[in-house]
């Protein structure tokens, strides 16, 4: 044998063990693996959050990450979306989604790498912390992306990768499909995401088929009155008592009017009216959160609180009230199918014991739009903090702290391994060879 076909013999022999290895390294192993890495990713996320609409480092990040694995990346879909694609022959198309945005939350995590920046507003000065996990999604998106561009060998079709800005104003969806999401990019067959669970350990996933999360609007009212002197209420339209009258108006709505089958919220979360002892204003403001699942509960429940509003205004003979609904998205409905398939591939990859089947929560999600475009979608949940935590907490008889609390922090090592494992063993299932 020549010296230089000795050497093609032994590069194809390496090149032939380097692939095995890639085969036999499965997803959990390199996660582990590569856990220190995703980890500083993390925390570079957590320590530099960014909120909704102004992620624009965040999303600069991200579309770094995915351009260093030969991925065809678009910036400022929708705003400041970030789209990847990773095509990989012909097969079907699976997006999988990260949310990009944090919330004005001060931290008091205590971490090393807690975040200190600071926003200010017409409220006051604000903290920012990605209180809701949103940096655990983000890490796990860019892992899950090193794992499936390494493993092409593993699967067939289409990957996109979406970075949404603006989850928490439920508003990033919706710019990025009207931004032609589902035109300029390939119709996904299916839509995967994760979301942090305060509540599950780490190690352990939930899927909750249909239902998941609820219809969600915000409603600003404005009661006009006619203001004057507090010692001559008579001269006076008071709209602070009309404003008083309508939050117990308001939840006659659920008590009295929806069938008691149907789960729903009405909650008056603030109430801004007067500037002084003895002046009787003009308006009294109010915001409510309104939460349901079906349209038809949804729509009723705006009637009514419009309803309400007038009845109460006309009842004083006060001019008609001002009722805006802004920042609405739609009940989050796992599909059904979907959710079983996936249901056993994450029961084959954890265990049976590891696989919950969480109760539906009136919390919201604007990912319910990629479903109301057409696309069959599933969110699962995932455990974030260790069971040592969880069984010390319940020690001290304490609730652990929920997500958007200062206090909220993912036990990020095991957290993001069992991330990537999972959302990666689900794309494999939908993109089997």
């Amino acid at each position: 044998m020549s010296l230089s076909r000795g050497r093609l013999v032994l590069a194809s022999t390496l090149l032939a063990v380097s692939c095995l290895a890639a085969r036999a390294e499965d997803p959990r192993a390199w996660a582990t693996k590569h856990e220190g890495e995703l980890v500083e990713l993390y925390q570079h996320f957590h320590a530099h959050p960014e909120l909704s609409f102004e992620e624009v480092e965040t999303a600069a990040r991200v579309a770094k990450e995915l351009r260093a694995l030969d991925i065809e990346v678009t910036e400022k879909v929708g705003r400041l979306g970030v789209v990847g694609i990773l095509k990989n022959g012909a097969g079907p198309t699976v997006m999988i989604r990260t949310d990009l945005d944090a919330l004005p939350v001060t931290e008091q995590t205590g971490l090393a790498y807690a975040s200190k920046v600071k926003v200010k507003s017409d409220a006051g000065e604000s903290g920012v912390m990605h209180a809701c996990g949103h940096d655990i999604h983000i890490t796990n998106l860019i892992g899950t992306a090193r794992w499936l561009a390494a493993h092409k060998d593993q699967w067939r079709g289409t990957v996109m990768f979406l970075g949404q800005p603006a989850e928490e104003r439920v508003g990033g969806a919706k710019v990025m499909l009207e931004d032609g999401l589902f035109t300029r990019f390939p119709k996904p067959d299916y839509a995967i995401a994760l979301h942090c669970a305060s509540n599950l350990a780490t190690g352990k996933v939930g899927v909750t088929p249909g239902y998941a999360l609820a219809n969600t609007d915000s409603v600003d009212i404005t009661m006009v009155g006619r203001g004057g002197h507090g010692a001559y209420p008579h001269t006076t339209i008071d709209p602070i008592v009309m404003a008083a009258q309508l939050v117990l108006d308001l939840q006659t709505i659920v008590s009295r009017e929806i069938k008691p089958l149907e789960p729903c919220v009405i909650t008056v979360g603030s109430i801004h009216g007067g500037t002084k002892h003895n002046i009787i204003g003009n308006e009294c403001k109010l915001q409510l959160t309104v939460r349901s699942y079906t349209d038809e509960v949804r729509e009723q429940m705006k009637a009514a609180i419009v309803r309400k509003a007038k009845a109460v205004a006309a009842g004083a003979g006060a001019p008609e009230p001002k009722v805006a609904f802004i920042d609405g998205t739609p009940a989050m409905f796992n599909d059904e199918k979907l959710a079983a398939r996936l249901h056993a591939v994450f029961v084959k990859e954890l265990g049976a014991a590891n696989v919950e089947t969480p109760e539906k929560e009136l919390g919201g999600e604007d990912f319910s739009m990629y479903g109301r475009a057409g696309v069959p979608i599933l969110m699962f949940r995932l455990g974030t903090v260790e069971p040592q935590r969880l069984a010390r907490l319940t020690q001290l008889g304490q609730e652990p702290p929920s997500l958007h609390s200062p206090l909220y922090y993912p036990d990020a090592e095991q957290s993001l391994i069992t991330g990537v494992q999972t959302t990666v063993a689900a794309t494999l299932e939908l993109l089997k060879k």
